[in-house]
């Protein structure tokens, strides 16, 4: 992020964990958490963006956006909206698994876990789409979503 705030002092960075706190918003995580919920969520968000945007700030962020309709919406009302895809493996993911949602759901605790079985609407046509590969150096995918970003703005 920091790379990017050097490319351009507007930025602003959003994170979905933070969001749902800042705003009281249960974990969308659990059993209660359909679909109508988590695109009303994902649209409070956009709307979010939108906001900030409106005001002269570069908006990034980090959610899973995971319904065709949010990215559609996004698109086509969103000023200068970059849909970047970070396309990671179920196995690598759950090798992570950084809030032990995976191991949760191994173990029948939740239920309703994005890519396990709740579907996601994988992007159709992500502007940058950076895939995981396990020797791949992080700041080579750092230096491609910035070459984009430049790029649009020349």
């Amino acid at each position: 992020m920091s790379r990017l705030r050097e490319a351009d002092p507007t930025v602003v960075s959003l994170d979905g964990d933070e969001l749902r706190e800042v705003l009281g918003q249960a974990a969308v995580n659990g059993d209660d958490h359909g679909r109508a919920q988590r695109i009303e969520l994902a649209m409070r968000y956009s709307r979010l963006c939108l906001l900030l945007s409106r005001q002269g700030f570069t908006v990034v962020i980090a959610t899973i956006s995971m319904f065709h309709e949010v990215q559609a919406w996004n698109r086509a009302n969103l000023p200068g909206y970059v849909e970047i895809y970070l396309k990671v493996p179920l196995d690598e993911l759950r090798r992570r698994d950084p809030k032990g949602l995976y191991r949760r759901h191994a173990a029948g605790e939740v239920r309703n876990v994005a890519g396990l079985d709740f579907a996601v609407d994988e992007p159709i046509a992500p502007d940058i789409l950076v895939e995981f590969e396990a020797d791949h150096i992080h700041d080579d995918a750092v230096d491609h979503v910035l070459r984009h970003l430049t790029r649009d703005r020349n």
